[in-house]
């Protein structure tokens, strides 16, 4: 029998290959920088459009913050040093907590019932708070005014039925803020983790249960930490609107109450402080896009929480 000895192979040889493919027509398949810029192209008139109605008028609105009445910092410096305007920016915070903490409070037991019902009646709870947020805002903030007032329905129910005997001061305060408000913001909790509950299979509740865990647990151990991304996508959501709401703090706070969106068009159309009133939403601004890079963190599907984990 005759042998034939086998040719070595060399370099990269020994790896496999793609059938009928060689690196040159992987070469060619690849796009070049300028194939990549010629498509872009397409995007041209929505970035002239961003440009033009939100960039541009958003970098007047900086420039008016450091530029008026004199160049410098000074708007920043008196927004935190004078003690009425600090007022200001803690009635902000704290109104915008209190809505937070409120609507999850109110929003999960909400958005769990709705995942639990009968598809029928769960999508009948779902179109009620869909049509709560489809009602005018205006309408929406005069009816709790109607209901909170001294002459309210709440006050004369409650001195009705002798809970009380003179009536509650429930607006022009916190408390009315915070009431309307927070109903307000209660849908904007409802659906992200009425859908993130949906998702959740039941079977991994049941896997808990057999292993041993008591409800309680089986609820903090197991359910909670699966509804976290609806759940901070949410609390964040309600959060930063809470800081630039008018509207409702406008209709049912007091002056000891002013928010900052009150604080800002006071400025403008009261005292013509265009410095001032460009500082107070530059931080508005900044606060929300710290408050959203914080959320991208703490979300691990993210592009900044991903690439952290690597």
């Amino acid at each position: 029998m005759k042998m034939t000895a086998a040719t070595p192979r060399h370099g990269n040889d020994s790896a496999p290959r793609a059938v009928g493919v060689t690196p040159k027509a992987v070469v060619m398949n690849t796009p070049t920088l300028a194939q990549r810029w010629r498509g872009s192209r397409n995007l041209l008139p929505a970035l002239l459009f961003l440009g033009l109605f939100f960039f541009a008028p958003l970098i007047g609105l900086l420039l008016r913050g450091v530029l008026e009445p004199v160049p410098g910092l000074g708007n920043y410096q008196e927004l935190f040093a004078n003690s009425a305007y600090a007022r200001v920016l803690f009635n902000t915070f704290s109104v915008a907590g209190l809505v937070t903490l409120f609507s999850v409070l109110l929003g999960f037991p909400l958005a769990w019932v709705i995942t639990l019902v009968p598809r029928g009646w769960g999508r009948w709870l779902l179109n009620i708070v869909l049509l709560s947020m489809w009602t005018s805002l205006l309408a929406r903030t005069y009816s709790w005014l109607v209901l909170l007032q001294a002459s309210g329905v709440i006050n004369k129910a409650l001195m009705a039925m002798g809970i009380i005997d003179q009536p509650l001061e429930m607006v022009h305060n916190l408390t009315g803020v915070v009431i309307g408000m927070s109903y307000i913001m209660i849908p904007f909790i409802v659906l992200p983790l009425q859908a993130t509950m949906q998702a959740i299979d039941p079977m991994v509740l049941q896997a808990g249960a057999i292993c041993g865990a008591s409800p309680w647990t089986n609820f903090f151990r197991v359910f909670l930490p699966l509804c976290r991304s609806g759940l901070f996508s949410g609390a964040l959501m309600v959060f930063v609107m809470s800081l630039g709401y008018y509207v409702t703090p406008a209709l049912l706070g007091g002056a000891q109450n002013m928010m900052l969106p009150e604080f800002i068009v006071q400025q403008v159309q009261s005292f013509l402080n265009w410095g001032l009133a460009s500082a107070a939403a530059a931080l508005l601004i900044v606060i929300t896009l710290v408050l959203f890079y914080f959320y991208l963190k703490l979300q691990p599907e993210s592009p900044v929480g991903s690439s952290n984990a690597r």
